[in-house]
């Protein structure tokens, strides 16, 4: 049996990886893929992981969580790997070694493998993963959309009609450059309605097409997308409009509360803007009680922001600088004092003027 093996950080997976996993496809019976950790990015070996098994289902992939660190080519760190790597392996024969580095030559060695050099210089696919890292948006025709998807920010603005969504959507857009996606289902409504109601039936064809688009423009956006509403906010439409959701509507809103990386609830503190598609400031108000409610039922934790749009979008940045994807627990100390007690600390659920 001919089995092969890889082995890196992936960080991110790109083209340049793509075809050293598909040469070894073409070549072999089986490939293993054996990740490293690392701290040069912050996407964690789960997810990079993931994208391999997504691409490639057939790969065996090995997480290897414990590693060693550094590189180089002097005898301790070549031992270091070469011990490491028949570890994991665990007695698993290794007929070929695919590698586009230095370490194919005395990596094959220990393994008794064929040494197989793929694209060593560069030549087909001349990207690597530190120009990436350095930007992304720069370098995405080297991204497969998989990957791509998975390093940009959603943000998605949530709230009843008349709370500032799509302005704030837009705007946060303009401001760093990036791609929008506005509210579908809105455009469904004004295109289907019957004396402004649509069926209960109509409301399952909101989410997916909503879903479509926003992935689509995720691959084109740069660092962030912000999104105006979810399918979240069309399931709420729907309990409003007929005291029930559809199957379809339901999985995807429930699939919703992972979809983005951070929600922004927008307060009814702003003028009503009575046109004539929408019900009034008291259905405002009612509307968004039941998305404060339903978010609090699914337990997905959201920042309300509030005021004019230049606070608000002051309030945004404030989160957006502190945040960084997959790393998702804030740091607390900034809010503590020497006694120990929280200063500055915004309301749960919530940011104000302070530092959220």
């Amino acid at each position: 049996m001919r089995r092969g093996l890889t082995l890196g950080k992936f960080a991110p997976f790109h083209r340049g990886h793509q075809l050293l996993v598909e040469t070894a496809l073409a070549e072999v019976d089986e490939l293993v893929v054996l990740f490293y950790a690392t701290d040069v990015i912050e996407v964690p070996m789960q997810v990079r992981a993931g994208w391999i098994k997504k691409l490639y289902p057939g790969v065996r992939v090995i997480e290897g969580w414990d590693s060693p660190t550094g590189c180089g080519n002097t005898p301790e760190i070549r031992g270091k790997h070469e011990t490491y790597i028949l570890k994991r392996l665990d007695g698993l024969k290794i007929t070929h070694f695919y590698s586009s580095e230095f370490y194919g030559d005395h990596v094959s060695r220990a393994l008794g493998a064929v040494d197989r050099r793929v694209d060593e210089a560069r030549s087909r696919v001349p990207i690597s993963g530190t120009a990436l890292r350095a930007d992304y948006f720069a370098g995405r025709q080297y991204l497969d959309p998989v990957v791509y998807a998975d390093l940009i920010t959603k943000v998605c603005f949530m709230g009843a009609p008349s709370t500032g969504k799509t302005t704030l959507a837009r705007t946060m857009a303009e401001r760093h450059n990036t791609a929008w996606m506005p509210e579908y289902g809105a455009e469904y409504w004004l295109e289907h309605r019957i004396e402004r109601r649509i069926t209960l039936e109509q409301f399952e064809e909101i989410p997916p097409e909503h879903n479509r688009r926003e992935d689509a423009l995720t691959l084109e956006s740069r660092k962030y997308l912000f999104c105006d509403t979810n399918p979240i906010t069309t399931y709420v439409f729907a309990k409003d409009y007929h005291g029930t959701a559809g199957p379809v509507l339901t999985r995807l809103a429930k699939e919703a509360e992972k979809r983005y990386d951070l929600i922004f609830l927008c307060d009814t503190d702003i003028p009503y803007d009575d046109t004539w598609d929408r019900s009034g400031d008291q259905k405002r108000q009612w509307f968004q009680k039941q998305i404060v409610g339903d978010l609090a039922e699914r337990r997905v934790p959201f920042f309300r922001v509030s005021g004019s749009l230049e606070q608000r979008v002051a309030q945004v940045d404030a989160v957006l600088k502190q945040h960084r994807k997959f790393c998702n627990v804030l740091d607390i100390r900034p809010y503590l004092t020497t006694d120990n007690h929280t200063h500055g600390m915004a309301k749960p659920g919530a940011v104000g003027d302070e530092r959220p």
